[in-house]
């Protein structure tokens, strides 16, 4: 898949544009519009996946749908794909966030593009998943290990990112990487980032050339004007 840095631009400023403060009163969900959430891996990660043009996105957490899966959303839009959300566990407990990003999807005629999955055991319903284009995988998930293995990206291209790698680390020790659990094969690129609470970007395929000798240079610039 060739880089555009047209929709990775989009797929970015229409996410910092979604990512206001939400508040949660005792009775109510109020929003400040004057404010902006700091920006974490949020943009990042959603102008990535439309960048790469990324036409299957998957995202696996455990907090229900939060700011990155409607990032995500954005950049399936972007680039006319489609991000299924998987869910680990219940569903329930999320109640005021869910109301109101499920309110930001539909306000932002995302809901084509996302599909949400509630699954007790994300693992059986990641295989019927195929050449992925584009993973989030929240390593919160306490057997998120299993699910590298049963990831099936594409091979030609695609991108696999490993999110609050530092939280734990800091919790329980041990490795969280990807890249390590797929570094024999060909082909593949890995590096980690001090975004956030920490994320391991592996790269998969022709794009993966950032970690060897050779260095791709291709840049997309955000500009303001008053």
């Amino acid at each position: 898949m060739e880089w555009s840095p047209q929709d990775a631009m989009k797929a970015y400023l229409q996410t910092l544009h979604l990512n206001k403060v939400v508040s949660y009163g005792d009775n109510r969900l109020e929003t400040r519009k004057s404010s902006v959430i700091e920006p974490k891996c949020m943009e990042l990660i959603s102008a990535l996946a439309a960048g790469k043009r990324a036409k299957l996105i998957v995202e696996i957490t455990t907090q229900g749908i939060t700011p990155l899966t409607v990032a995500l959303g954005v950049a399936a839009k972007q680039s006319g794909g489609q991000l299924i959300c998987i869910v680990v566990g219940n569903g329930k407990g999320k109640g005021k966030r869910n109301y109101y990003y499920n309110y930001s999807i539909k306000a932002k005629a995302l809901e084509h593009a996302i599909k949400l999955v509630v699954a007790g055991n994300p693992c059986e319903f990641l295989m019927q998943l195929k050449k992925i284009d584009f993973a989030v995988i929240d390593c919160k998930f306490e057997d998120y290990l299993k699910l590298f293995t049963n990831l099936d990206v594409n091979l030609t291209s695609s991108t696999v990112i490993v999110r609050n790698v530092d939280q734990y680390q800091r919790n329980k020790g041990g490795t969280v990487s990807y890249g390590q659990a797929v570094k024999r094969s060909k082909g593949i690129g890995s590096v980690t980032l001090p975004i956030g609470d920490g994320i391991e970007l592996t790269r998969i395929g022709s794009s993966s050339t950032f970690s060897r000798g050779r260095r791709r240079h291709r840049r997309f610039h955000v500009t303001f004007e008053n």
